[in-house]
């Protein structure tokens, strides 16, 4: 069955109000434990759960006269400091100077690859400590910085998020944490072709990653709906392919300028973008958008209904290869990350031999343009190039060929569409989303454990997880944060954390903690009957 079969009416679904998201289900029937107003929040209430938390009696108040102090000549310390004093300024007043003078008192920015207190972590990985005259954040490198920001964020009150003048007080737990990811590749994908995202609304989205530590953003640039990356050699991808969208609305397709922005955007957010051109399936834009690129010369009309599998670029035409080579080299350039994405999933319109004989010929043109290949894990059942990296969409974790690949040396991205697939309904009476993987609350998308569930994939061929969202049913930032909260959390806290955090039962407490937060943040997110949600 297609991962993305539509089962609901498109005009229906373009009439959910963009608010629909945020109605309440039926209430869970307990709620979380309730804190006194002025206590600050448990060094373990956060997620993902850091690997290490040692509690100290003494917190930390921060104060109108607070400065964020950060290591001297950092440019990277410097522009952490400058983003935790934009998130802090607005809702507790204060001035909250960012300055290079050192001091031992404070929020103190420490980027120290020597120091004794990271050694041993990664560049993703950072120590907190809170006394009550600091509160200390040390890293090896700006990731471990910015990851302990999100960690200080979530000690402070819910109420830090808001952007007017909040009555505090702001207290910080005492205590250390030391902290570091389990897996190097958290990611989340983010469907724009089925349905066109603003450049400001997929902002919006990098900033609800970047709290949860999420480090890859995925973005699906083309499918039969929608091609939305400008290419200058093949400039009617965009101007046509991209004028369209699911339930044919105007679509629309970023520019060179768009793509560049929303890159530097997510990486000042320790995000890295991966891009996606599916191939040699999901191409109709492309068909519709270039007679040559079909195998009879005729150029396919628009399409903006949701069904998959019926498209195919001409496998033995020599232009296919010249319009792969021009897309992936324009591409290349503009993307600074190593991982370039060729899909390859759904390709049922293309034969077997067709469609190893594609993969044979594109794989080596990612490489000569400096990038590493991802492909769906199809790709697995054809010739995974050295280095090539698989992305798994299955319901059990039991395909042969996976496994089979996983051992000989190809890596794996780990997003079971039964337990990652962000745009599955939660219920039967979700208002948004499909159904073709099940339904998908919020326990079964955290209960499982991505290094065991290819069965009998070596552990460490694992990369890491990945949470898409598929948009047919999606044309809203409410309806992205509906679907994504309160799953996204769980599946960045399975990369993050170790395995040993892992239990449901102490991890829904955690995140009904979250629920507050997203209220202050604006965000549209649904309210589980599995979550204990506070009750004021």
């Amino acid at each position: 069955m297609g991962r993305r079969r539509a089962r609901l009416l498109c005009s229906l679904l373009l009439t959910v109000a963009a608010g629909a998201g945020t109605a309440a289900t039926a209430e869970p029937s307990a709620a979380a434990p309730a804190r006194s107003a002025t206590a600050p929040t448990p060094l373990d209430r956060v997620v993902p759960a850091p690997a290490s938390v040692r509690p100290a009696a003494t917190p930390y108040t921060l104060g109108p006269d607070a400065r964020i102090r950060v290591s001297g000549d950092s440019s990277a310390a410097r522009r952490v400091g400058d983003y935790l004093a934009d998130v802090l300024r607005p809702s507790t007043g204060y001035r909250l100077p960012v300055t290079a003078r050192g001091g031992g008192d404070g929020i103190r920015l420490r980027l120290t690859p020597g120091a004794r207190a990271v050694r041993g972590l990664g560049a993703e990985g950072y120590r907190l400590q809170v006394t009550g005259r600091a509160v200390t954040l040390s890293a090896r490198a700006s990731a471990g910085l910015f990851h302990g920001v999100q960690t200080l964020r979530q000690l402070l009150p819910a109420s830090v998020e808001r952007t007017t003048r909040q009555p505090g007080p702001w207290r910080i737990s005492g205590g250390t944490i030391t902290d570091e990811p389990r897996y190097g590749y958290r990611g989340a994908m983010l469907d724009v072709s089925r349905h066109f995202f603003t450049v400001g609304q997929v902002k919006r989205y990098i900033d609800q990653l970047a709290l949860y530590k999420i480090n890859k953003l995925h973005l699906h640039l083309s499918d039969d709906q929608g091609w939305r990356i400008a290419i200058d050699s093949w400039p009617r991808l965009a101007t046509h392919g991209g004028s369209t969208q699911v339930g044919g609305g105007p679509g629309g397709y970023y520019t060179k300028a768009d793509y560049r922005e929303i890159v530097r955007y997510a990486a000042a957010r320790e995000l890295t973008v991966v891009p996606e051109i599916d191939l040699p399936g999901h191409t109709n834009a492309a068909l519709a958008s270039y007679a040559e690129l079909n195998c009879d010369g005729v150029a396919r009309p628009l399409y903006t209904g949701t069904e998959v599998g019926f498209s195919s670029l001409c496998v033995p035409k020599e232009v296919t290869y010249d319009f792969v080579d021009d897309v992936i080299r324009e591409l290349a350039a503009l993307t600074p990350g190593r991982l370039i994405h060729i899909g390859g999933d759904e390709a049922h319109s293309t034969s077997h031999a067709d469609y190893t004989a594609f993969m044979d010929r594109v794989q080596p043109v990612v490489a000569r343009y400096g990038k590493t290949v991802v492909g769906w894990h199809q790709l697995t059942g054809a010739h995974p190039a050295q280095g090539a990296i698989a992305q798994y969409w299955g319901l059990d974790g039991s395909e042969k060929e996976v496994a089979d690949a996983a051992k000989a040396g190809t890596r794996l991205i780990l997003s079971p569409a039964n337990r990652a697939y962000l745009d599955m309904k939660y219920t039967k009476d979700t208002p948004l989303g499909l159904s073709w993987a099940g339904y998908v609350e919020a326990r079964q998308s955290y209960d499982w454990d991505p290094g065991a569930y290819v069965k009998d994939a070596p552990a460490s061929s694992v990369l890491g997880v990945e949470a898409p969202l598929w948009t047919e049913t999606l044309s809203t930032s409410a309806h992205i944060e509906y679907m994504a909260f309160p799953r996204l959390p769980g599946i960045a806290e399975l990369g993050w954390s170790p395995r040993a955090t892992h239990d449901w039962d102490a991890y829904k407490v955690r995140l009904a903690a979250q629920g507050p937060r997203w209220d202050a943040l604006g965000i549209s997110y649904y309210r589980s009957p599995q979550v204990p949600w506070p009750t004021s």
